[in-house]
């Protein structure tokens, strides 16, 4: 009987101890982001949809909820995951020996991309049909009502569905890349065909990311200015003020008294314009009581914030459109293993890490603030306590392209040198070079078209209104000439 052999078993013991200690680390991040998106849906969500007298409709509606929470979660971890990779490299770099951070390695970030990867695909092909489905199902004619009824249906729509996009998938492959091997590795479900669907609906958040993003830029300044309190530049605030009293008393006048006016009064339009009024008058009393630090200085530094990171963005883009055409490894590709706290990922060191992680921030908030200003997607912004079931599932879906599609989008604009780990390496179109370049000639361009339009026109209107100009009876460029019912009126 030969002995143990003990290096073998401690080495063993060692490997199983390791992978014990990054499920927990992983299954605590989880939680943690479950947590945090929970009571985020829970404050858009309309309350009546969970109260109503059908105790079926209400479970109906909590189950779709904890599975969008569950999608959002995916959508977040995919937002942190390279933010995440860039600091746990530097850091390893600065405390390569330290004792407390021996947790953090490279095979706990391989395991999180690949995690991210494998249940961002699971949402968006499973888990958010399932949800829709669920939602909208009946139960079929002459079966029992409930609940598994419901179920029974739900299983049965993503089944054809499922059918219905491997069926197009498979068609789309065989357009693409007319080769017999390809279309035989389609059969492999796991191992081909979910990362080249995948693959595909990541290219579409990558142009996704590449018309919101420009667009959110440039919306990003407008935000910031009505969240923030101008400083008075050429304004008398007080006769503002005034004014817009004048008006609002003038327009609750004309409400209580409809028949005082012997024109035909649209009640709905006056109460649009009283209450666009309050809202105008509130802002006018926050300015007037800001003090002059937060008036004078905050305002104009916040602007200058996004104003350097814009431009260091579209900078950092027109760098790497000349990396291109000159290097080859400027390209970005996959890393099968990760092997981190060797080199630094940015020329500047740390610095360059923390602008890098503050820049990939920046342009994820900007693309949703552009996504939601969009003209096809406004309607799916979400309000306080008043978002029905199937916005929230359409939310999250759009949340969860844009957030998977950012460590391709960022990697392909060489935002970072951070190599995509797992699966995230494996598309098809990044190995492109004319995709790669067009892709970052578009960014660049339509950001800095976006910003010119959006600069040219403040400063134009800011001036007319700082000159008193809108006021005048005479029409000014920049402001819609009254019609002539309006001026008789």
């Amino acid at each position: 009987m030969e002995a143990p052999d003990y290096e073998v078993l401690s080495v063993r013991e060692q490997l199983f101890h390791e992978r014990i200690r990054e499920c927990i680390i992983s299954t605590l991040l989880f939680a943690t982001l479950y947590i945090l998106c929970h009571i985020f849906l829970t404050r858009f969500k309309k309350p009546a949809e969970f109260t109503t007298v059908d105790d079926e409709d209400a479970t109906v509606n909590k189950i779709a909820l904890e599975l969008c929470t569950f999608t959002l979660a995916i959508a977040l971890g995919a937002v942190l995951l390279l933010p995440f990779s860039i600091i746990s490299n530097e850091v390893l770099l600065s405390l390569p020996r330290n004792y407390y951070i021996q947790w953090l390695n490279g095979s706990l970030i391989h395991g999180l991309w690949n995690l991210v990867f494998l249940f961002s695909n699971l949402s968006l092909i499973f888990l958010m049909p399932f949800a829709y489905f669920f939602t909208e199902s009946e139960g079929f004619a002459g079966s029992r009502k409930g609940v598994l009824g419901r179920v029974y249906e739900t299983v049965v729509m993503l089944m054809l569905l499922t059918l219905l996009v491997l069926g197009m998938v498979w068609v789309a492959s065989a357009i693409v890349d007319n080769n017999k091997a390809s279309r035989e590795s389609l059969y492999d479900f796991w191992e081909y065909y979910l990362p080249y669907l995948y693959s595909c609906i990541s290219f579409l958040g990558v142009l996704l990311l590449l018309v919101c993003t420009p667009l959110g830029l440039a919306r990003m300044f407008s935000v910031t200015g009505k969240l923030l309190v101008k400083p008075r530049l050429l304004e008398d605030l007080e006769e503002q003020l005034y004014c817009s009293a004048f008006e609002e008393a003038a327009l609750t006048r004309r409400i209580c008294n409809p028949t005082s006016c012997w024109l035909p009064l649209d009640m709905e339009l006056l109460h649009r314009q009283l209450l666009a009024l309050q809202t105008q008058r509130v802002l006018l009393e926050k300015r007037r009581k800001a003090s002059a630090w937060q008036r004078n200085l905050g305002y104009p530094l916040a602007m200058l914030c996004l104003l350097v990171l814009t431009g260091l963005s579209v900078l950092i883009v027109a760098i790497h459109i000349l990396e291109l055409l000159i290097d080859e490894a400027a390209m970005p590709r996959g890393m099968q293993g990760a092997s981190l706290g060797q080199v630094s990922f940015s020329k500047l060191g740390s610095f360059g890490a923390v602008v890098q992680v503050v820049l990939i921030f920046y342009l994820m908030v900007s693309s949703v603030v552009g996504f939601y200003s969009s003209p096809l997607f406004r309607s799916l912004r979400p309000r306080w306590h008043d978002t029905a079931m199937t916005q929230i599932i359409g939310n999250c879906v759009c949340l969860l392209v844009l957030s998977s599609a950012l460590p391709v989008f960022s990697r392909t604009l060489g935002l970072t040198r951070f190599d995509l780990l797992g699966d995230f390496g494996r598309f098809n179109w990044l190995g492109n070079f004319y995709i790669v370049f067009l892709y970052n000639a578009a960014f660049a361009g339509l950001t800095t078209l976006c910003l010119v339009k959006t600069f040219t026109a403040a400063v134009r209107a800011e001036l007319i209104r700082a000159f008193g100009l809108d006021r005048l009876p005479l029409p000014v460029s920049g402001f819609p000439r009254a019609s002539r019912k309006t001026q008789h009126q």
